[in-house]
């Protein structure tokens, strides 16, 4: 695919602040240079020649500019793009303090002030829901990398995990990605934003003199997009992917004043971003081979972003005061560095699987039609490529044997599939042979695995084979009534079977029925599969009987809720057995209707799968008295009517019916079987779903009912609208202002000037309300460790 050469985008975005140097900094008319005048220092002497004048020529200059301006300039054609396959990466860089985080992500306070991650989001999926054509899939992921260490921050926002998988840069074919990084999938605007605003939580900040909120790390938020297109066509699946990244300001420490933590940061922070620039510097070189991207992990990270199939643009954000020129100039440099650098970005297409398969459906019917015609063109008009019949199976069959009794020379073959099939005839003559010649062993011998020592012991106690392990023959002018082999698990063990008379034999009966649990020892490769099937049986039975003594165990704390507060909460299996007699009595019922339900279901379900087996055993049976059948009529000659019909009499009429009737029989019963894994596989879900319910109510109860004082449990009015787990603990104990409420206050001032702000606000409720109730659990905690302390504060506010 032709690709086209582009440089990189760059933007520098001021920072408006009240001591702006007006007579430092002059803007261009057509807000795309920026130039800086610097004073002679007096200090220097009278011979100075140090530059004092820089001239900056860039894509736009963004001042006094409002979030929407930003976004529209710096990102909103870049995501369009990346909806139409190519890759795009927008990334903030500047000192500490300059308006990064700002720029990238803004602030959730006011839905104005948002940044380029929420609007990219929101442009994103609402061209996905309006897209008529194309399917599209939207993902993200959120990398934080801290001290060159790779950080997850979805990994315990969205799926609850640990977030101490390690995570690894590893470069493929396709580009660089990070393994080990989760990606989630966003349906709509309000779950994305709820993503974003929780995992910025976890976001590492520090505060020194230029920053109070100072980021210490770099943040990249990815977009992945995956477009299916919903006709038939030969346009392919894009995928694509936008990295919004936010990098760690620059700082001078002896500007900062950093010590001890932060120090060590900003050392990490400095590195790093001087590896950038170095990747900077030798990807604007063309004479350069070699760019060390591995020098730090940002710049790995950032290797498809710089430099290859990806739409990039740079926003630099710089300081307006005249303190931090230097920090300036130095952004600026970065920024000019930035734009000499060329990409080539491509459409990323992927063959559809469901297309694919049907142009090699189309091209498998052109080539049978092809191999036709040629077979025709060579007189061999007989030869078919279609999958084999039962009559052509049968006929191939009855050749193999034919062959192997040695009545025919040759098998007639015209093509592989026939091939195929006499090997697979072969294959299944030698196994039943193999399994005939096992069961005449084993009718008469007692088989014994070498490698089983607990079979041989058990032998060697009842003395049918000696301490090496021979079997015994005559001993003292006796014969062991039982013959036994040593056999192993490839037939391969020698077998000897001891001759006897009828009346030694009547005799060692007597002998040898006392010894009836050794013998069973013996036929352990028998009787395996049924133990172990025997064992599942009872384990089941065992958990099954368990469950029920736990359901009907009667509550020991009937009254306990209604009393005086206990000195320690009771134990959570007792809670629970009085939680599911009184809160949780529906959940319960419900979830012992369903497990009763899913039980049916298998016994259903075992039933129909053993009356399956028994069905093809039968058939089995009819196939080989059906062989049977036509060996002899070969035998003895085959009648033919004036048709040329073969007549068939009436035993062998009657089986090929049998076998008719069964093999449809077997398919409904088979059909039957799969609806039940499916209804099983269904009532399993909402098994799991009302256990996990029934839980999940048990820890807000318990919690509310044991764990929160006296004196805050009658601040919960009974019968109110108010359920247990809706009110955070310390909202009880502080009676702050519901957050709820204010957020609906703020929706309805905003929600009629701007009515696509209601996901961003209810996003931000969503996180409020998670934090604040993580903050309650921890003083529920602490509460609980110290009951008295908490009880004796809350009496001080009351």
């Amino acid at each position: 695919m032709d690709t086209v050469e582009k440089r990189v985008h760059a933007f520098v975005r001021v920072k408006p602040t009240a001591d702006f140097a007006q007579d430092m900094i002059k803007f261009g008319q057509d807000n795309k240079s920026i130039d800086i005048y610097l004073k002679k220092d007096a200090k220097q002497g009278v011979v100075n020649n140090r530059q004092t004048e820089w001239c900056f020529r860039l894509d736009g200059v963004l001042h006094n500019a409002s979030q929407d301006l930003a976004y529209e300039t710096v990102a909103e054609k870049l995501v369009s793009e990346a909806l139409n396959g190519y890759n795009g990466t927008i990334m903030c860089y500047g000192q500490t303090g300059a308006g990064k985080t700002y720029t990238m992500t803004g602030t959730t306070a006011d839905y104005r002030h948002r940044g380029i991650i929420p609007r990219a989001i929101q442009q994103v999926l609402k061209a996905a829901a309006h897209c008529a054509d194309r399917f599209v899939t939207v993902r993200v992921s959120y990398l934080e990398i801290y001290n060159e260490t790779l950080c997850d921050l979805l990994a315990t926002v969205a799926s609850g995990a640990t977030g101490d998988v390690p995570l690894a840069v590893v470069d493929c074919p396709g580009g660089v990605y990070v393994k080990g990084l989760s990606i989630h999938t966003v349906n709509h605007e309000e779950d994305a934003l709820n993503l974003l605003f929780e995992a910025r939580r976890n976001n590492l900040i520090a505060e020194h003199a230029l920053n109070k909120n100072s980021s210490r790390s770099h943040c990249i938020f990815t977009i992945y997009i995956e477009c299916n297109f919903r006709v038939l066509s030969d346009v392919k699946c894009l995928n694509s992917k936008i990295n919004l990244i936010d990098l760690a300001g620059s700082e001078r420490l002896s500007k900062t004043g950093s010590e001890g933590q932060v120090l060590k940061e900003a050392t990490y922070i400095n590195k790093s971003l001087s590896f950038l620039e170095q990747i900077v510097i030798a990807l604007s070189d063309p004479r350069r081979d070699h760019v060390p991207f591995r020098q730090s992990k940002l710049t790995h990270v950032l290797k498809d972003s710089l430099g290859g199939n990806c739409n990039t643009v740079l926003v630099a954000n710089i300081c307006g005061e005249a303190v931090h020129m230097d920090e300036t100039l130095s952004s600026l440099r970065f920024a000019t560095r930035m734009k000499w650098i060329t990409t080539e970005p491509v459409v990323n297409e992927t063959c559809d699987t469901w297309w694919m398969v049907k142009t090699l459906e189309k091209e498998i019917s052109y080539l049978k039609r092809e191999l036709a015609m040629h077979d025709s063109l060579v007189n061999r008009s007989l030869v078919t490529y279609d999958p084999l019949t039962e009559i052509q199976i049968a006929d191939i069959k009855s050749q193999v044997l034919k062959y192997l009794e040695g009545s025919i020379d040759e098998i007639d073959i015209v093509n592989m599939r026939q091939v195929q099939e006499v090997f697979r005839q072969f294959k299944q003559l030698v196994s039943q042979q193999e399994q005939e010649v096992e069961a005449r062993l084993r009718s008469k011998y007692a088989l014994i695995d070498k490698n089983d020592f607990a079979a041989i012991a058990a032998a060697q106690k009842a003395g049918l084979v000696d301490v090496d392990g021979h079997v015994l023959g005559d001993m003292d002018g006796q014969d062991l009534g039982t013959g036994t082999a040593h056999f192993s698990s490839k037939h391969g063990g020698k077998k000897i079977k001891p001759k006897k008379t009828k009346e030694q034999g009547r005799k060692e009966g007597i002998g040898t029925s006392s010894s009836g649990k050794e013998m069973d020892v013996l036929l352990q490769s028998k009787t395996q599969v049924i133990t172990s099937t025997k064992d599942v049986d009872v384990k089941e039975g065992v958990r099954s009987q368990d469950a029920a003594n736990i359901d009907t165990q009667p509550s020991k704390l009937a009254s306990l809720r209604d009393s005086q507060q206990l000195s320690s909460p009771p134990s959570k299996p007792a809670a629970f057995e009085q939680f599911k007699k009184e809160c949780g009595s529906e959940i319960n019922r419900i979830f012992k209707e369903n497990k009763s339900i899913l039980l049916a279901r298998r016994k259903r379900s075992g039933a129909v799968a053993q009356r399956l087996n028994l069905m093809k055993q039968e058939m089995e049976g009819i196939k080989e008295a059906l062989g049977a059948q036509r060996q002899e009529r070969w035998q003895q000659g085959e009648y033919v009517d004036e048709t040329g019909q073969i007549i068939i009499d009436e035993e062998e009429f009657l089986l090929i019916m049998k076998l008719k009737d069964l093999k449809k029989e077997y398919r409904s019963d088979y059909a039957e079987l799969q609806d039940l894994k499916a209804e099983i596989q269904y009532c399993q879900q909402l098994v799991d779903q009302c256990r996990n319910k029934l839980v999940s109510e048990f820890e807000i109860w318990y919690n509310e009912a044991f764990l929160i004082p006296k004196d805050v449990q009658d601040t919960l009015k009974p019968g109110g609208s108010i359920r247990p787990g809706m009110i955070p603990i310390n909202r009880v104990l502080c009676l702050e202002q519901d957050v709820q409420d204010g957020f609906e206050r703020m929706q309805e001032a905003a929600l009629p000037a701007c009515p696509d702000s209601l996901s961003f606000y209810n996003a931000k409720m969503r996180a409020e309300q998670k934090h604040t109730y993580a903050r309650a659990m921890g003083s529920l905690e602490q509460m609980r460790r110290k009951p008295g302390l908490i009880t004796a504060t809350m009496r001080g506010k009351s």
